[in-house]
């Protein structure tokens, strides 16, 4: 519920971001392109190995931010990614999915591995940092995010955007999926960059 209070705040942000873009007819998700920066960061993935925007070259990349901990925009977004993997057939092999975390604190590569692998260890991978190296890479895609009171027990939860971003197989920002896109959509524009990432 409190994520969903703030998304509020975000969502106008991310309409500033749409404000410069432009949809068009041949587009059903908010297209980016020009917009925002290449995929490009420096993070650790979740079996521990270190990562850049280039190790994912060659695939076209769903990214999304968010936190294990999450009681529920990211188990409803990372299922709907689970149902845009299945709509797209043998074309899913092609796409790879980085669940970049938001509350590294807590997420270890062993947390993250864990979590994206009971969604799809196969097209899905964790991502984590120092703090500083996400807040870096969230302000690079106008990612917002912010660390909630903590209760009694020490527990918190972190408010933050709930967008997919969408990257070509040469790493290029071109789509951005919101969570009232559904599967069909997303699924349907995702088809085009594999077949023609240009």
């Amino acid at each position: 519920m409190v994520e969903r209070m703030a998304l509020g705040a975000v969502l106008s942000a991310l309409a500033m971001l749409a404000g410069c873009t432009h949809r068009t007819e041949s587009w059903q998700l908010t297209d980016v392109t020009g917009h925002l920066p290449d995929l490009d960061f420096k993070l650790t993935a979740d079996d521990g190995r270190p990562v850049t925007g280039d190790t994912f070259k060659g695939r076209t990349s769903l990214v999304y931010f968010g936190y294990t901990h999450c009681p529920d925009v990211c188990p409803e977004t990372m299922g709907r990614l689970m149902q845009v993997l299945a709509k797209l057939g043998p074309d899913a092999q092609k796409v790879r999915i980085l669940f970049i975390t938001v509350d590294p604190a807590r997420d270890t590569p062993q947390a993250l591995h864990e979590y994206v692998g009971a969604f799809d260890a196969e097209h899905a991978e964790g991502l984590s940092g120092t703090d500083r190296q996400i807040e870096s890479l969230a302000r690079r895609y106008r990612v917002a995010y912010q660390m909630e009171k903590r209760d009694p027990r020490g527990n918190y939860e972190v408010t933050h955007s709930s967008a997919v971003y969408v990257f070509d197989q040469q790493g290029h920002a071109r789509l951005m999926a919101t969570d009232r896109d559904t599967p069909d959509t997303i699924a349907q524009d995702l088809r085009r960059i594999i077949n023609d990432p240009s």
